[in-house]
C-alpha cells in the first residue's frame, strides 16, 4: 500500500513519515496542494492524509476536486481546526475522515486501515479472499484457518492482490509498490516471486493475464 500525506510542518511531516514506515505503510510526503495534486495524478495511491492549513490554499479545494472528478481515494482529513463548520465541510465534501490534532499515532494508524479497507469493500481487520486471510497490521497470512508462512516480498504482492481481488493487477504497478525506489528487480524477479506464491497457495490462486498482469479470483 502507498500513502499521499499532504502536510506543511516539517517536524510533524517528519515524525508521520516514519510512523508510516515503521507500520509497514509506504509514503510520499508534500507540503503544498499542487504537489499533492500532481503525485495523485502520477501516481497509484491508496490514502491520502490531507492537512487543511497549506501554503498555496486548503486542502478542502484538493478534496472537492477529488470528488467533483470521481477520484475515489480514501482521504483522511487532518487539522487542529476543530469547529462544527470545518468537520461537516469535510465530510459532507466527501472526506472518509476528520482527525483533530494532536491526535495518537496508533489511532491514526488504525484510522488509515478502516478506510483502505472500508474503501476495498472489506469490513474485517484481514483481507479475505475466499479461505485467504491477509491481516497487514499483524503481517500475517492465513489459508484455511491456517497459518501461512511467506516472506516479506511475497507479502506485500498478496496485499496487493488481494486488495483488487477480481480485477487485473497491472505489472508495472507491483513492481512500483513490492520494490522501492532504491532497488531494481532483475529480470523475472516478480514471476518468480509469483511462482513461490502459487507453491503456498495452489496454482489457481493468482492468474497470469498475459500482457498485462496478474489476478487473484474472487471465490
Amino acid at each position: 500500500m502507498k500513502i499521499l500525506l499532504i502536510e506543511d510542518d516539517l517536524d510533524l511531516g517528519a515524525a508521520l513519515q516514519r510512523a508510516l514506515e515503521q507500520a509497514h505503510l509506504p509514503s510520499v510526503w508534500v507540503r503544498r496542494l499542487a504537489d499533492g495534486l500532481a503525485q495523485l495524478l502520477a501516481d497509484d495511491l491508496d490514502c491520502v492524509l490531507l492537512d487543511i492549513n497549506l501554503p498555496d490554499g486548503e486542502g478542502f479545494t484538493l478534496l472537492e476536486h477529488l470528488r467533483r472528478t470521481h477520484h475515489a481515494v480514501p482521504v483522511l482529513v487532518m487539522t487542529a481546526r476543530d469547529a462544527l463548520d470545518d468537520r461537516l465541510r469535510a465530510l459532507n465534501g466527501g472526506a472518509d475522515d476528520y482527525v483533530i490534532k494532536p491526535f495518537m499515532l496508533p489511532e491514526l494508524i488504525a484510522r488509515i486501515h478502516v478506510a483502505i479497507r472500508r474503501s476495498a469493500g472489506q469490513s474485517a481487520n484481514a483481507w479475505q479472499v475466499g479461505t485467504l486471510a491477509i491481516d497487514p497490521q499483524q503481517q500475517t497470512v492465513s489459508l484455511g484457518g491456517s497459518a501461512l508462512p511467506v516472506t516479506p516480498r511475497e507479502f506485500a504482492i498478496l496485499c496487493e492482490l488481494a486488495r483488487q481481488a477480481g480485477r487485473v493487477v497491472r505489472r508495472e504497478q507491483l513492481l512500483q509498490r513490492v520494490w522501492s525506489g532504491d532497488e531494481e528487480p532483475s529480470a523475472g524477479a516478480l514471476e518468480f516471486q509469483i511462482h513461490a506464491l502459487r507453491r503456498k497457495l495452489g496454482a489457481e490462486a493468482i492468474r497470469t493475464v498475459r500482457g498485462v498482469g496478474y489476478l487473484m479470483p474472487r471465490p
